[in-house]
């Protein structure tokens, strides 16, 4: 194998790791929220620093790998794992929020019984895997097939919304704790939402057709209001 053919293993295996950990922060930062462990929520905001540094490292292997003038296929792989790695720093910064959020919730008596969060969590995370090992395993299909899941998080976040804000106006002394719950929805909602912009890089990387903002905005067309 090349020094150049070594480069580009590493840089596919460095987003790979990059995803594992971000994917982990989520899941333990809405473990940590569900079973009030302050200890694990602080590990994921510790831990962020490790998502940060993989995001670094991955530009300066990919910018390594732009001034070798590398032909069009090699060129789009390195471009689409900048703008995945990207993507997966901001989904390590949700993570966080919901910790810090969770920590918060923990020193006041639990509102409800967690179910919509914990299924958007699943949701968001099992999307973000799939977009990964789209990448990883050279699958369009599985990316494209990520994008309309976006839809139901997004369905289930509006859902949550409406609940804790009737909620607030009918018992105002959980104002605080259904703002940070809103927070949180929120933050998964956007992990599904980066999640999908990966899937839409796989998709370009592998067919060379950008499908940024079309298969969205079909769906709009055909299901208004939703």
């Amino acid at each position: 194998m090349t020094h150049y053919n070594e480069e580009m293993t590493r840089l596919k295996e460095s987003v790979l790791t990059m995803a594992s950990h971000a994917e982990s922060a989520v899941t333990r930062a809405v473990r940590a929220l569900i079973e009030r462990d302050d200890k694990l929520a602080q590990s994921v905001i510790d831990d962020d620093n490790i998502v940060d540094q993989l995001e670094v490292d991955i530009d300066d292997i990919a910018i390594h790998l732009l001034t070798k003038a590398p032909v069009a296929t090699d060129l789009r792989l390195t471009t689409v794992a900048m703008k995945i790695s990207q993507n997966l720093e901001r989904v390590g910064d949700s993570a966080v929020t919901i910790a810090r959020r969770a920590i918060e919730l923990g020193t006041e008596p639990q509102l409800k019984p967690y179910v919509d969060i914990p299924r958007m969590a699943t949701m968001s995370t099992e999307m973000l895997r799939d977009s990964i090992t789209a990448f990883i395993n050279r699958e369009p299909e599985k990316a494209r097939a990520v994008v309309p899941r976006d839809r139901e998080v997004d369905n289930l976040n509006r859902q949550l919304h409406r609940e804790l804000a009737s909620f607030m106006v009918e018992r105002p002394a959980t104002i605080s704790r259904c703002l940070n719950l809103m927070v949180i929805s929120k933050c998964l909602e956007r992990i599904a939402d980066h999640a999908t912009n990966v899937a839409e890089e796989v998709v370009y990387l592998y067919e060379a057709i950008d499908i940024r903002h079309s298969i969205r905005r079909i769906h709009e067309d055909q299901n208004p209001g939703s």
